[in-house]
């Protein structure tokens, strides 16, 4: 696949679509004497304004808006690290969210925002650093308010200091057994370049080693922010439903005071690169299994020709996976499983071009061909002329996504454009290098001429090196090797290479030409049922929202054989990925175009979505039940998808200790889940023939339940599921046969016991892992409107003064959250903690302790807090869908759990304005409170290797008073009652 970045997409919607706009119907934002192009159909109001500080802002006015949103772009990033201090800048991006002069209680932005609907965040790259929040749109003013102190007079006091390095160090131990930190290798590169810098930082970098040089963190910080912070180096985004007037004002108060130093941006000019680091091939040991083929050039940087977009076309080519391409050859070999080419990274002076394959266990033995093969297809595209048409294909792709893309959260926006303006000219902030419109072959044949052997840099990683390598990587300890690969060498694997039919792709017949909208008659807003046969039930919702081009489609196989025993669902899942794997070929340009589709596995059988533009979705949607009523099990991808799952499978230790606690409490939950082991086990042993033999029976009996949503009309939705059921139900030789009432399946919760405590220790399942993990999980009630709202505002009064304090104050770990949690409509709130510093039983009694502080907090509530909490909820419930994705999501969700309560959030935003704090109080001291007579807790607890001790010591001690140890999962799951399931019951049978 194209993996080039996208700069101005809308998260979940790449910017690919359709037939091009007239150039008329681009919208402009008068701003200043700047025009800035925005999507023909973007009704908001866009400004440019700078303030006299020269702090450079956009300000976005949205009047149909729930949310607002800001984002700070600073151009200081890690590259700006003194020597010596690794880790500074993001230790600094840190510490900005603790106090400031004029709010100098700990915590009180972040609590604001929690309060108020919202959430926030940052994050350091090599040359920028981006804070941004969003809030509930009433509570804009004050929380940027909040936010302009970061920038105006942060406190720094040497406590929070102290503690956020170990928040830091904490950030880091969780990075150091995890593969994409592991592989990335900057140190391979000049030392006298920043991109060879260790920007996270440690307890080593930022307070061990600072001392051994007579340093002082916090002044070396303190200095840091006053010479790097300055106001001229600064972009702002704000996004909000007031008049651009008001948010002028309003940023024009709040942001004035930034101190604006005339600091000349930072840059780093020359490449990382020298000649010495290129021609190498890098052996690297990953933690994983699996095989990985990183091949990078070091290019001319697109953005300075990003007009022409030289790297989105060739990516476009070397990264298709349809019939000629480099990958579709790899799979038909059975060498490849994946892969990706795009620019990778970047800056203004320097650029990677990067092709990452996956490779099989055979394409391992065949490294050298499948790199000659890459090289020879770039040969192809150096020699074959740069065909128009292609560069008009994807320009008439990119030009269609922009102009029909989704609105998404705010707060992705404003942190997208905000990066978009350290780079872009204003007129170009919202589309960034999204859209290219000038066709140069000659720059498209530059960046070619750049990817030679002579300039190539290899990069191959797999578990087989273990014992060949002789160096270690300094930051994560990974083990390496280097050796030289001259171009002789390269041209050798090419003449070598397989003789293969690599060809350029054929035109995309999956963009859209139809765009126009569909006048349906139901102007309804929630969904209604379509149709209902004996085969299948077809819930309708069209767009009375939107008014997109764009369609969304479920259909869940209802299969009850699926989900009978471990190897089941293995097959089930086995069988979904060949149907994909099948579809490939030909589906791939259907992605390029805007319409996304997937076939997975699911608790019931299967489910098929697809989501994107209508036009072409009907053609796709029917190749893909062709090819599950015609499907036949091919023995070479039969092999390479359970080689493939071997290694999902075998990789499943290594995921994070609170993953770890997670999958235990949802075995634990579910009476349905199959733990991974037997999975595994039942794989290892499966033949294609099982799957042939297997396939019959799963599809012998099903029922399919279906939702069709968007700008489709409901004779074609009917129409559609007609044709499915003709072809796998009414078929000569049919496939599926019908599902009897009795077999409907159902998904059902273990009940905890009230006044009991259970407790499941275990050891992490990588004993080289350090940190432990623990879930909290206090399970409170099945769906029901009134205790849904107190769990709600519970959880959301609660999530700071959690956060603060197990993770701000007490330095438990990074990771340290409350969250609500749902089963199938069976809530209740859990606690996830990942430590080093603690043991999961000393993690559990941390929890208790907050509870009790928070028990106080929760009393001494005044009914002003209580009200303003209340309404920021209800400003949450009553917060409009952004797109079709997201409304189909909530609909579906209430379908395929068979609540049906599709007017749920109206309900809930009824009983909150009814709701009394006494109320509130009531549900914690009965659910919540440390010691209540109705609690029901359930604590899993992961040992990391630095508490071994302490779990030999808590599986040999007795239980405590009202505790319970679980020594066996399967056990205690059939042991306790089950709550009922909404599936087939009350909420399904009063239709």
């Amino acid at each position: 696949m194209d993996s080039r970045p996208r700069e101005t997409d809308a998260p979940g919607d790449p910017a690919n679509g359709a037939a091009p706009p007239p150039a008329a119907a681009v919208a402009a934002a008068a701003t200043g004497g700047v025009e800035i192009t925005k999507p023909r159909n973007d009704k908001r109001g866009y400004r440019r304004v700078v303030l006299p500080n020269a702090l450079e802002c956009l300000l976005i006015s949205d009047p149909d808006t729930d949310k607002a949103a800001a984002s700070m772009s600073v151009s200081v990033g890690y590259f700006c690290d003194p020597d010596g201090l690794e880790g500074l800048a993001h230790f600094l991006e840190h510490m900005l969210f603790y106090a400031s002069k004029k709010y100098p209680i700990e915590d009180s932005y972040s609590k604001y925002i929690a309060e108020h609907g919202g959430s926030t965040n940052a994050f350091t790259s090599t040359e920028r650093t981006n804070f941004y929040f969003d809030v509930n749109s009433d509570s804009l003013h004050d929380a940027l308010d909040r936010f302009a102190q970061f920038f105006i007079k942060p406190l720094m006091s040497p406590d929070a200091v102290h503690r956020e390095i170990k928040a830091v160090d904490s950030e880091n131990q969780k990075n150091l057994l995890s593969d994409p930190w592991r592989m990335s290798q900057n140190h391979l590169c000049d030392e006298n370049h920043p991109y060879h810098k260790f920007g996270t930082g440690n307890w080593d970098t930022l307070e061990v080693k600072a001392k051994e040089k007579g340093l002082d963190t916090r002044l070396e910080l303190i200095k840091f922010y006053d010479s790097h912070y300055s106001a001229n180096l600064m972009k702002l985004v704000v996004y909000g439903k007031d008049s651009l007037d008001n948010l002028q004002n309003l940023v024009e108060n709040k942001f004035c005071d930034i101190r604006d130093i005339g600091r000349k941006p930072f840059s780093f000019p020359g490449h990382p690169c020298s000649s010495e680091h290129l021609q190498i091939l890098v052996k690297a040991v990953p933690i994983k299994q699996g095989h990985t083929l990183r091949i990078l050039w070091p290019i001319t940087p697109n953005v300075r020709c990003y007009k022409e977009g030289p790297c989105k076309y060739i990516s476009h080519l070397i990264g298709h996976e349809g019939e000629g391409s480099l990958f579709y050859i790899l799979k038909k070999l059975g060498w490849a499983i994946s892969l990706e080419a795009g620019e990778g990274d970047w800056s203004y002076d320097f650029s990677f071009f990067s092709v990452v394959i996956r490779l099989t266990d055979e394409g391992q033995e065949h490294m050298e061909d499948a790199v000659g093969l890459l090289f020879r297809y770039i040969t192809l595209l150096q020699t074959s002329g740069t065909p128009k048409w292609i560069f008009d294909e994807l320009q008439t792709i990119c030009e269609t996504g922009f102009h029909y893309r989704d609105k998404g959260p705010p707060i992705h926006y404003v942190v997208n454009i905000s990066s978009n303006m350290q780079i872009f000219p204003p007129e170009d902030w919202l589309i960034a290098s999204s859209m290219p419109s000038k066709f140069s072959p000659d720059a498209i044949q530059n960046i070619l001429n750049e990817l030679t052997p002579g300039n190539v840099r290899i990069f191959w990683e797999s578990k087989r090196f273990e014992g060949q390598t002789n160096l270690t990587e300094p930051w994560y300890g990974t083990s390496y090797s280097v050796e030289a690969v001259p171009p002789s060498i390269i041209q050798k694997w090419v003449a070598e290479a397989p003789e293969e039919d690599l060809h350029l792709p054929k035109p995309n017949i999956f963009i859209p030409r139809d765009l126009s909208l569909k006048n349906v008659e139901e102007k309804v807003s929630v969904p209604f049922m379509l149709r209902k046969t004996p085969l299948s039930r077809l819930w309708y919702k069209p767009d009375t929202m939107f008014f997109t081009p764009k369609a969304y489609i479920k259909m869940d196989f209802h299969c009850p054989l699926s989900q009978s025993s471990p190897e089941s669902a293995v097959l089930t899942d086995v069988f979904t990925r060949l149907l994909m794997d099948y579809l490939n070929d030909y589906a791939y340009d259907a992605q390029v175009a805007g319409l996304y589709y997937a076939v997975k596995p699911n608790d019931t059988g299967f489910q098929v979505t697809m989501v994107g533009y209508n036009d072409k979705m009907r053609t796709l949607l029917e190749t893909v039940i062709g090819k599950i009523a015609e499907f036949e099990v091919r023995v070479d991808r039969f092999s390479v998808i359970k080689e493939a799952m071997t290694k999902e499978y075998e990789n499943f230790k290594f995921r994070q200790p609170y993953q770890q606690v997670l999958y235990y409490c949802s075995l634990m939950l579910d009476e349905q889940a199959w733990p991974w082991d037997e999975e595994f086990s039942a794989l290892s042993h499966l033949e294609a023939s099982d799957l042939g033999n297997f396939l019959p029976h799963l599809l012998a009996k099903t029922f399919i339940e279906c939702y069709f949503a968007g700008n489709i009309e409901p004779n074609e939705a009917k129409s559609v599921i007609q044709h499915v059921e003709d072809v796998l139900f009414n078929a000569p030789i049919s496939v599926c046969k019908p599902l009897s009432p009795s077999q409907h399946l159902a998904r059902r919760i273990v009940k905890l016991e009230k006044g009991l405590r259970y407790y499941y220790p275990a050891m992490c399942l990588n004993h080289q892992d350090e940190n432990s993990a623990l879930l909290h999980y206090i399970q409170t009630h099945q769906d029901n409107v009134k205790q849904n709202v107190l769990l709600h505002l519970l959880a959301l009064i609660g999530k700071q003064p959690a956060f603060h304090q197990l993770r701000s104050v007490e330095q438990l770990g990074y990771i340290a959250l409350l969250r609500q949690r749902n089963d199938s409509g069976v809530r209740g709130l859990q606690f996830i903690i990942q430590s080093t510093v603690k043991d999961p039983a000393n993690l559990d009694a941390r929890v208790e302790n907050f509870l009790k502080m928070f028990e106080s907090t929760l009393y001494q509530m005044s009914d002003a807090e209580f009200k303003s909490n209340v309404r920021a909820l209800i400003d949450m419930k009553l917060e409009k869908y952004k797109n079709i994705r997201e409304e189909s999501a909530f609909f579906w969700g209430e379908i395929s759990e068979g609540t049906l309560k599709f007017d749920r959030k109206e309900a809930e935003v009824a009983a909150l304005r009814e709701l009394k704090k006494e109320e509130l109080i009531d549900f914690f001291n009965d659910h919540v409170k440390v010691n209540a007579p109705q609690k029901k807790i359930l604590s899993i607890q992961v040992y990391g290797g630095l508490h071994t001790a302490e779990y030999q010591t808590i599986v040999q001690n007795a239980p405590p008073p009202q505790s319970c140890e679980i020594t066996d999962i399967y056990s205690f799951r059939r042991s306790r009652p089950l709550y009922g399931s909404f599936r087939g019951g009350f909420g399904q049978m009063k239709l």
